[in-house]
């Protein structure tokens, strides 16, 4: 019983029709859920309709901790201690935690926990678990973890030299260290917000030759994750023939 609990609220798996059909309604609850969070005026119907998701999202987490041991492939109450500190039952817990915050308004002190009803917010990661699509990429980046930091990398160490460069040349146009590395952050991503720029022609040319050296930066990950997702679809694509054949065999 607990093992087809475990089955139906993971990520559905090819032919798992109550599974699909869970993962769907997880998904339009947790958009819907998110519908509250667009008004500044608490309507009595979103507060029903937070509620009402914030309960089937408890039960969401709780079944998902009753099915810990075959998460974690360890049948021990160890895999039910490790659960809750894993990263996404963190997230589903910090979603629905905001929801059931019955203080009240009166106490002036305890208004500092209206802050919690940004961390509803994280509702939306809980959609990850739900979505293929999402998982795909995460392989990718796994996969492609060593090429993006050589290019991380290789980005903060332009804003270093770049910040330094400008520094010195600009001294009258950035008052301190800080300001550089965020005009060279700025300039990385090339979307320059123009509340700090050089004045000098010296400064400006370096500009530009900054602003070109950040396009082919911001364009390596994008070339790297985009080949990688390529490649993953390719190789589920193969998968699920070499599936078929196998049926029709």
């Amino acid at each position: 019983m607990r093992k087809r609990i475990f089955e139906i609220v993971e990520l559905a798996k090819p032919g798992d029709v109550v599974s699909a059909v869970y993962d769907s309604v997880m998904m339009l609850l947790i958009l819907v859920s998110l519908v509250p969070l667009a008004f500044k005026t608490e309507y009595p119907i979103l507060g029903v309709i937070d509620k009402a998701c914030a309960c089937i999202f408890v039960a969401d987490y709780l079944l998902r901790w009753l099915t810990a041991d075959y998460r974690f492939k360890e049948h021990s109450i160890r895999a039910f201690i490790l659960y809750p500190l894993s990263f996404m039952a963190l997230v589903d817990l910090l979603s629905v935690l905001p929801s059931f915050t019955f203080f009240n308004d009166g106490f002036k002190v305890l208004r500092v926990l209206r802050m919690f009803r940004a961390l509803r917010v994280l509702r939306i990661f809980k959609a990850f678990r739900y979505s293929k699509i999402v998982h795909i990429i995460v392989g990718v980046l796994d996969k492609s973890k060593e090429a993006l930091g050589a290019v991380c990398t290789l980005a903060v160490v332009y804003i270093l030299v770049s910040a330094l460069v400008i520094l010195n040349i600009e001294p009258d146009s950035f008052d301190n260290f800080f300001e550089a590395i965020y005009w060279a952050t700025v300039s990385l991503t090339t979307m320059g917000y123009g509340d700090i720029y050089p004045v000098t022609t010296v400064g400006r040319i370096f500009t530009m030759f900054s602003a070109f050296f950040g396009i082919a930066i911001i364009a390596l990950p994008a070339g790297i994750i985009t080949a990688g997702y390529m490649d993953a679809l390719k190789e589920e694509h193969r998968q699920e023939e070499l599936k078929q054949k196998e049926r029709q065999e």
